[in-house]
């Protein structure tokens, strides 16, 4: 490479080369210097808000916006991604969070099955033989089952599993939002026992299903993943994995994902990991009574009566990975958990408690009307109330 060198009056200067060579140096280094100040500062403002953010206790809430409506008590409320699914014996319909009517559909059902998963929901009835599948922006299919239902699950893509009853066996069949069957299980009680819970994967791909049978005078249960893919024709009746519990009663399974799956005994809850073939990750014995298990959003709370005299109820919480995320009180009856990205909101009809993951209550407040339900939206302390004359959006201050 050729050598450069500065000419002053016919002769190189070599000096002046030098000189310019750590003048080039000197401003380069002020300038990554500066860059990297800037950067500190940068960083460090925003360690400010999000601590001040993470500090900040909200004390109340405004109301945004407010739409009427009249909602007798025979409806119920559930959420639907982030619009309201209410629904009676005679029909559903879902509204978003500015009151507007998205659809509604008309059925006539007494003993109803509800199934949600991630925006999409079905609805049936105990031995009847219609489902209805629909989310929260359109009706995705109906059809009718030639035998009558006992239990459904549904997937995010609108594919649903139904438990049939049979004179002489239990069908477990998984149906298109259409109506197609897709796939078609048999279980005898004297073989592989009774279905107790079923649940889809989001995508549909994998199904669980917790069995319960007797064995030589002894009470025990499966846990079963079947793989409805290709993966699964490798496999007998599509059966991937099945795990065996022996003086347990398994009423509750369930995905916190994909590849995560979970069930809940009377003494003991586990955890399962894979997308094609589930294998255990982990298993917790208990020695307190579970009285309610809510999941969503990759998180699974379990809530136990608090032996702590002053508090009445303490959930524990796990993610997907089967961490403890940490442990929450709950001191009055609650209705319903929500788990969102940062936050977890424990609320019933009159009174709510916000938590971080960390474990500060951002928010312990009583509502002025009696609340049925509480819908997340887009912005971070923003939540649409639905209550039985109005569906209000307010943010938290």
């Amino acid at each position: 490479m050729a050598r450069l060198r500065a000419i002053k009056g016919g002769r190189y200067d070599e000096q002046s080369s030098a000189d310019y060579r750590t003048k080039l140096k000197r401003h380069r280094t002020m300038n990554m210097y500066r860059t990297f100040i800037f950067i500190v500062l940068i960083l460090v403002i925003l360690l400010i808000i999000y601590a001040r953010f993470e500090s900040h206790v909200y004390t109340g809430y405004e109301i945004l916006s407010s739409y009427e409506r009249n909602a007798p008590e025979s409806q119920k409320d559930i959420r639907l991604g982030h619009s309201i699914l209410t629904y009676s014996h005679d029909g559903a319909h879902c509204v978003d969070g500015s009151g507007k009517t998205v659809w509604d559909q008309g059925y006539e059902m007494q003993d109803i099955r509800i199934s949600t998963c991630d925006g999409t929901v079905a609805i049936a009835a105990f031995n009847g033989r219609d489902i209805y599948i629909l989310n929260e922006t359109e009706k995705l299919g109906s059809f009718t089952t030639n035998l009558p239902i006992r239990e459904i699950a549904v997937a995010k893509t609108g594919r649903v599993t139904a438990v049939l009853n049979s004179n002489n066996a239990t069908l477990i069949n998984t149906y298109s939002p259409g109506g197609d069957l897709l796939y078609s299980g048999q279980m005898h009680m004297s073989g592989s026992g009774y279905p107790v819970d079923i649940a889809l994967s989001p995508s549909g791909t994998l199904l669980c299903v917790s069995f319960i049978y007797v064995d030589a005078g002894t009470v025990k249960s499966t846990v079963a993943f079947y793989n409805l893919t290709e993966v699964g024709d490798n496999y007998t009746d599509f059966l991937v994995s099945s795990y065996d519990y022996t003086d347990l009663v398994v009423p509750e399974v369930g995905f916190l994902d994909d590849s995560t799956a979970y069930a809940v005994g009377d003494e003991r809850y586990m955890f399962y990991k894979g997308s094609d073939q589930p294998e255990s990750i982990g298993e917790h014995l208990i020695s307190d009574e579970i009285r309610s298990v809510f999941s969503g959003n990759g998180y699974i709370g379990i809530v136990f009566r608090s032996d702590d005299p002053g508090v009445k109820y303490r959930m524990s919480v796990y993610n997907n990975s089967d961490t403890l995320v940490g442990k929450y009180d709950i001191d009055f009856e609650y209705t319903d958990v929500l788990f969102e990205k940062d936050d977890l909101v424990i609320y019933n009809e009159s009174n709510c408690i916000i938590y971080t993951y960390r474990g500060k209550v951002k928010f312990d407040d009583s509502f002025r009307n009696s609340i049925r339900l509480i819908v997340p939206t887009e912005n971070a302390f923003r939540y649409v109330l639905s209550t039985n004359t109005s569906i209000d959006t307010v943010r938290l201050n």
